[in-house]
Parts: structure tokens; C-alpha cells; sequence
């Protein structure tokens, strides 16, 4: 008898050759979290631990041929947006996604690399407020991000409080907003979710001693895994920031640049108290 199917996720998001980010780190944190990951890649980089040092879009037609040849397949719960590559694969992939208005988009706005590389140019800005805000069901900035994408033609972006940008996000057009605060200069990480009515739940986290790559993508992946899982939005964002700290904190350092999450915490931490079980047990303890 086949084992019943596990809640599907779309991932659309560039590759990332250390492991650390992109598409890789999606699949890994959904599968983690107990969903079938589906990868369509928008742009393949050229990066480490340390940085990102190129970036080659993909052909738009591809990035749709992708989507449309797994949607026509395999029934997708939820959508989940990482790195986009160009206005054009924006302009594809909102496209797409809007043939499947039921289906929950947890949109991660990545405009720069953890060193500050630029991934997102001013057009890619305004593509995503234009033409992807309006259909997400959350979008997942961090403070940067979201600074970034809410100020107006003529404003000053550092300038806006956090919460000036939740509402400006949230009248964009997405139902939620999560802006996370590890860019913040704070003794935690301060989390906060916004809806049309103000704030839904704020989160604060123990701010753990270095740098991290693939963060944020581990964070959207988690929450679109919860949203597959049926939990609510408040609920499944709680559980994605859990995940994600978690992660975080058994992350380890494989090269010379940030620290890796691992995504797999929960199966490592496993074989180590079945060891532990194993050793106690022949030693009579």
C-alpha cells in the first residue's frame, strides 16, 4: 500500500552552489518539515559561504515551462518566492501564479546577499510591489528589505519606523507582512507580523553570536511548509521562526565565509540521544 501523499511546495528561486541558500535551501527545509518540494529555478549563481560573485537569469520561457510542466502534474498547496533574477521572470512568474488564486504565496523579497551583494535592481523593486505584492498571502522582508520596498519616490528609506512599512506593505496589497529584526541593532531579534489591522503577533528571539547564510530563505521555506500543513497563518509563522532558530543555533561552519543553518537539527539531535540510549545501555547506567 503507497504511503499517502505529503503536502506539495512550488519553490521558484535561484540555485546556490554551497548549500547554504536559493533553491537548495528550500528543498532541504521543506523536506525537513515534512512536504514535497517542487524547484523551479529562476537564475543560477556563482557564490560561497562568503558571497555572491555572479548572477545568470534564466530565460523567462523557461522559468514558466518549469512551473507550468509540475502545476499540471501535481496538485501544489502552497507557493513560496525566493530570488527572481530580472523584471522579465517577475513579470513570468506572476503570470503563472495568478492562474492559482487559492493556492498561499509566501513571498521572500531577496534584494541582497548576506555580504550586500545586489541581487534586485530598482525595476526589480517596483516589478515585485507592482506585480507579486498584491497577490502574496505573506511576504517575509527583513528590516532592510522591507524598508526598501515601502518608501516612495521621494522619501528617505532609512528613515521609516518598521511599522510605517508594515502598513505601506500591507496596502500594497499582501495579507501579511513579517518583518524580522536581526539587521536591527537590538539585544534580540524582534520578529513582528502585521495584518490590515495592525500588529498579529511580535516574537522575540535570543540573538545567537555570528553570521548566517541562507537565513531568511530558511525562515519563508518554513512557514510555506507550515501554511502546507494547515496551520494558520499566526500559528504556521510562530512554528517557521521556531524552526528557523533552531537551525540557526545548531548551524556550523563549513567554509570560510557566514555559518550554514542546519535543517536537520531535529534528525542529528535524534541519532545523538539514540546513541547516548545505546551507550547507556552497555554501561548498565
Amino acid at each position: 500500500m503507497h504511503a499517502s501523499t505529503p503536502p506539495i511546495v512550488l519553490s521558484f528561486s535561484a540555485t546556490d552552489s554551497s548549500g547554504g541558500a536559493g533553491i537548495q535551501a528550500d528543498i532541504l527545509t521543506l523536506a525537513s518539515m515534512g512536504c514535497h518540494p517542487l524547484s523551479v529555478i529562476t537564475a543560477i549563481t556563482v557564490q560561497d559561504t562568503a558571497g555572491v560573485d555572479d548572477v545568470m537569469a534564466l530565460d523567462p520561457v523557461w522559468v514558466v515551462d518549469q512551473a507550468r510542466a509540475v502545476l499540471e502534474d501535481m496538485p501544489v498547496h502552497v507557493f513560496k518566492i525566493g530570488m527572481l533574477g530580472s523584471v522579465e521572470i517577475i513579470a513570468a512568474i506572476a503570470e503563472v501564479i495568478s492562474d492559482y488564486p487559492d493556492i498561499p504565496l509566501v513571498l521572500d523579497p531577496v534584494l541582497n546577499s548576506g555580504r550586500g551583494d545586489e541581487f534586485a535592481s530598482e525595476d526589480m523593486v517596483l516589478a515585485m510591489r507592482e506585480l507579486l505584492l498584491p497577490q502574496a498571502t505573506i511576504i517575509t522582508p527583513n528590516s532592510m528589505e522591507a524598508r526598501r520596498l515601502a518608501q516612495d519616490d521621494e522619501g528617505d528609506c532609512d528613515a521609516l519606523d518598521l511599522g510605517q512599512c508594515g502598513g505601506r506593505l500591507i496596502r500594497m496589497g499582501c495579507q501579511y507582512v513579517l518583518i524580522t529584526g536581526t539587521h536591527e541593532n537590538s539585544p534580540q531579534v524582534i520578529n513582528t507580523l502585521y495584518a490590515a489591522a495592525g500588529i498579529v503577533r511580535s516574537d522575540a528571539w535570543q540573538r545567537l553570536a555570528g553570521s548566517y547564510h541562507g537565513s531568511g530563505c530558511t525562515l519563508a521555506s518554513a512557514i510555506a511548509a507550515a501554511l502546507a500543513n494547515g496551520l494558520p497563518v499566526a500559528e504556521g509563522v510562530y512554528e517557521a521562526q521556531e524552526y528557523t532558530w533552531q537551525a540557526l543555533k545548531a548551524g556550523f561552519h563549513p567554509g570560510m565565509g557566514q555559518y550554514l543553518p542546519d535543517r536537520l537539527f531535529w534528525a542529528r539531535n535524534e541519532h545523538d540521544s539514540e546513541e547516548k540510549d545505546k551507550l547507556d545501555a552497555i554501561s548498565g547506567d
